[in-house]
C-alpha cells in the first residue's frame, strides 16, 4: 500500500531518516519542526537542518510551538496521514496527536530500550561505561519510551566514540530502518515487540554534571569526557595567563601513574585520579578553538605538582 506520512524532527541527526523515507519512495506529505530560533554571533532566526532540508525537497512546513493548542492538532488530522515518523522532534505530543496518524506516531530512538528511556540516552550510555546500545524503532504511547519495539540494530560502542561519533553513527543506522519499517507496516507485517527489563532514564544534562572531578576514578572521568564531547564539554580548571582558567577537555587516554587526586605527575598533563591516572590530549579554552595539549602547553605551561581545582 502507499502510506501517506508526516515526518517530525529538528537537528541534523534527524535528516538522513528523512532522506531514506523519501528515496524508498514514501509520499511526504507534511514536515513538522521546531521554530527558527536564534543562533550565532549575529543572534539571526536559523531554521532547523530538517527544515532546511524539507525546503529543499519541496515539502511543506510547519513550525508549531507546541501542540498544546487544538487548532496545530486539527491541522494535523486533516492531512489524513497514515502514519507520522519522529526523530528528535523535540516536543512532547499528547495523546490527540499521537492518534493524529492512522497507525500513530513511531519514533526512532537511540538505545536498546529499556535502557536509557529520556533526552540523552547517546551521552548517557557512553558515560555509564555501556560497550552496546543500538538504534530502535518504537510505537509511541503517552508513556515517556515506553512503547513497543518495531525495529532495531544493535551498535557497538567503540573505545573511541564519543558523543558526536556514536550519534553520527546512530543516526545512519537508524535511518536504514525506516523503509524496512515501513515496507513491513503497508503489508501488515509489523511484529510488536514489549520492551523487558528494568528501565533506566536518559536524563538531559546539566551543566553541573560537566565539571571533571578528580576524586572518581580515571576511567569514569575519561567516559565523561567522551560522552560529552562536543557538547557541552566537560570541564575542569587549569593554570592561565591571568590564573585559573575553564578549560573544556575533549580526549583524554588512561595511564599509569598514582597521587593526590588533581595533582599533574608530569609537566604534559597526566592528573592523578582517585584510581589511576589521566592524560589530557585534547583541551579548549573559553573562547578558542580545540587544541591538542603541546599546542596548549606552549603558551600556558602547567607544571608538575600543581593542584588542579
Amino acid at each position: 500500500m502507499s502510506l501517506r506520512i508526516v515526518f517530525m524532527g529538528t537537528p541534523e541527526f534527524a535528516v538522513p531518516s528523512l532522506s531514506e523515507i523519501l528515496a524508498a519512495g514514501y509520499d511526504v506529505v507534511r514536515v513538522y519542526t521546531q521554530p527558527p530560533r536564534r543562533a550565532g554571533r549575529g543572534k539571526s532566526l536559523t531554521k532547523s537542518p530538517v527544515h532546511r532540508f524539507a525546503e529543499i525537497m519541496g515539502i511543506p512546513v510547519e513550525t508549531p510551538e507546541s501542540f498544546r493548542k487544538p487548532r496545530v492538532i486539527d491541522a494535523l488530522e486533516n492531512l489524513n496521514a497514515d502514519v507520522a515518523c519522529v526523530v528528535a522532534y523535540g516536543q512532547i505530543l499528547p495523546k490527540r496527536a499521537l492518534a493524529a496518524a492512522r497507525y500513530g506516531c513511531l519514533n526512532l530512538h537511540g538505545s536498546k530500550l529499556p535502557r536509557w528511556r529520556g533526552a540523552a540516552p547517546v551521552q548517557r550510555a557512553i558515560m555509564a561505561g555501556d560497550t552496546e546500545t543500538a538504534a530502535q524503532i518504537m510505537q509511541m504511547g503517552v508513556g515517556l519510551d515506553t512503547g513497543p519495539i518495531l525495529m532495531s540494530e544493535l551498535i557497538a560502542i567503540q573505545d573511541d566514540d564519543n558523543a558526536a561519533t556514536l550519534s553520527e553513527r546512530m543516526s545512519r543506522i537508524g535511518a536504514g530502518l525506516w523503509p524496512q519499517t515501513l515496507a513491513a507496516l503497508g503489508r501488515g507485517g509489523l511484529v510488536p515487540t514489549e520492551q523487558q527489563g528494568e528501565p533506566t532514564y536518559a536524563a538531559k544534562i546539566d551543566k553541573a554534571e560537566a565539571r571533571l572531578d578528580w576524586s572518581k576514578p580515571a576511567h569514569e572521568l575519561e567516559y565523561q569526557i567522551r560522552g560529552l564531547s562536543p557538547f557541552p564539554g566537560a570541564w575542569c580548571e587549569l593554570p592561565g595567563r591571568k590564573g585559573n582558567e575553564r578549560v573544556k577537555i575533549h580526549l583524554a587516554q588512561l595511564e599509569d601513574g598514582s597521587g593526590a587526586p588533581g595533582t599533574t605527575l608530569d609537566d604534559e598533563l597526566l592528573i592523578a585520579t582517585s584510581a589511576g591516572a589521566l592524560r589530557l590530549l585534547c583541551l579548549q579554552p573559553a573562547g578558542k578553538s580545540a587544541m591538542d595539549a603541546a599546542d596548549y602547553l606552549r603558551g600556558r605551561p602547567v607544571e608538575t605538582g600543581t593542584t588542579l581545582t
